[in-house]
This record gives structure tokens, C-alpha cells and sequence, in this order.
């Protein structure tokens, strides 16, 4: 009897059909297709872990992944892809693109550079675009220049209650070591951020700040609540799982 019965390939090979049109229609098809095509269940499950749940759970570690994995199945061609674009046709989507790319592959300064020229541009000025240049401030250590810009787009919009700028406020602020506006603003940003960074980075701050049973009860708290989750959601965030019950077990 073969180890695999016919329904369960004919239910492996419409998983498989199914991923690779949603790769397609998503602009996800390098290398995702042949990844799907060529390693049968686990090119799938790969890419909904890559792909998927970082997208379902916070989108900048969806964007990390992805230009992780990229650069390993073929180095630079994603990023030469974007930059031969906007070379053939410098506009703001192009651009921010390129920008995106190189946020995700931790070239924070080129990225910061492109959101700067963006940002000067007529119809550039958007919420994406200021989020993505504090990220890249953040990136390079500039906490102060990433709270100017975040000042900025709270100025232009002061509707926008996006989960990433809220966490990003939380992060500068924690960098400049203003603790209490710190723990506050993680508070905030755990409300509506999909991942557990906000909570994982404030409890590292009360370790930091000396207060360590507290910053273990939240962080067994963390990993308790994470580990009840599914297993891709694990998966997603097993960094920051990792840095909590680390935190826990100080």
C-alpha cells in the first residue's frame, strides 16, 4: 500500500494549485511558485508562514521574511528588480518599493534616503511614507529624528491610529530611555498590534528598569498566551517567544 493515498496527494495538489494562483494574484510569484511546485506540503507550508501569517500577524516581519528568503534563493535579484524599475520609471510607487526592499534587508540608510525624496514629492506625503522613514530612522539609531517624523505624520494625520507608528513611538521613546512614556506607549501599541513585539519589548524594559518579577509575570504571561495559539502563529513570532521566555527565566 503506498504510503501516500490518493486523496491525500489530490488534497496535497490543490493546496498546491490554490497557493501558487494566490502567489500570482498577489505579486508573489517568484519564487514562491517554484518553491510550491518543487518541495510538494512543505513549499506550502512555507509559504503560508513566510507570507501568510506574518501578513495576518504584523506586516514588517512579513516583509523581513520575505527579503530573507529571497536573498538566500537568489541574491540581489529582487532588489535589482525593483532598482532597474525605477530607473525605467521614477515614480513614487517605484520608489517606495525599492524603499520597502531595503527596509526589509536592514539597508536602513538607503531606504531612509529614498522615504526622504519620497516624502518631498508632490502626493508623496502619506502615512505608509512616514512610518516607513521613522522605521528606518529607528533602524540607524535615530530615535529623536524617528519621534520628529512620527510628530509629523500625528500633525498631517491626526486621525491615523496605525499599530505599527504606535509602536514605533513606544520603541524611540524607550531608546531615548524615557521610561515611563515608554512603558505607556507599549501599552498602547499591545492594544492593536497583532504580534506580541509590543509586550515582549516591554517587559525587557521593566528588566532593564530593575523591576524584574514584574517584567517575569508578563513575560510568562506571553509565552503562556502564545503557546495556547497555533502552531504557524508560533512559528511567526518565535523571535520574540524566544526573547520572552528568555526574559521570563531571568
Amino acid at each position: 500500500m503506498p504510503f501516500f493515498s490518493m486523496p491525500t496527494l489530490s488534497l496535497t495538489f490543490l493546496f498546491n494549485v490554490v497557493l501558487i494562483v494566490h502567489a500570482a494574484k498577489t505579486g508573489r510569484f517568484w519564487p514562491w511558485a517554484y518553491v510550491i511546485l518543487f518541495l510538494p506540503g512543505l513549499g506550502g507550508l512555507a509559504y503560508l508562514v513566510v507570507e501568510l501569517a506574518p501578513e495576518w500577524l504584523g506586516s514588517h516581519r512579513g516583509r523581513a521574511a520575505r527579503a530573507s528568503l529571497g536573498a538566500t534563493l537568489n541574491p540581489g535579484r529582487r532588489l535589482r528588480e525593483l532598482q532597474d524599475n525605477l530607473d525605467i520609471a521614477d515614480t513614487i510607487a517605484n520608489r517606495e518599493k525599492l524603499a520597502e526592499e531595503l527596509l526589509a534587508r536592514g539597508e536602513n540608510q538607503q531606504a531612509l534616503e529614498h522615504y526622504r525624496r519620497i516624502l518631498s514629492l508632490p502626493g508623496g506625503r502619506g502615512q505608509p511614507q512616514f512610518v516607513g522613514q521613522a522605521r528606518a530612522q529607528i533602524g540607524l539609531g535615530d530615535a529623536k529624528g524617528a519621534l520628529a517624523t512620527l510628530d509629523d505624520c500625528a500633525s498631517e494625520f491626526p486621525d491615523f491610529k496605525d499599530s505599527e507608528l504606535r509602536l514605533l513611538r513606544a520603541v524611540a521613546l524607550d531608546m531615548l530611555g524615557q521610561d515611563e512614556a515608554a512603558l505607556s506607549a507599549y501599552d498602547a501599541a499591545a492594544g492593536s498590534y497583532a504580534g506580541i513585539e509590543p509586550r515582549v519589548r516591554r517587559a525587557a524594559l521593566l528588566a532593564r528598569m530593575g523591576r524584574g518579577d514584574e517584567a517575569r509575570s508578563e513575560a510568562a504571561d506571553i509565552v503562556k498566551r502564545l503557546q495556547r495559539s497555533p502552531k504557524f502563529a508560533q512559528r511567526a513570532q518565535a523571535g520574540w517567544l524566544a526573547e520572552a521566555k528568555r526574559i521570563a527565566k531571568s
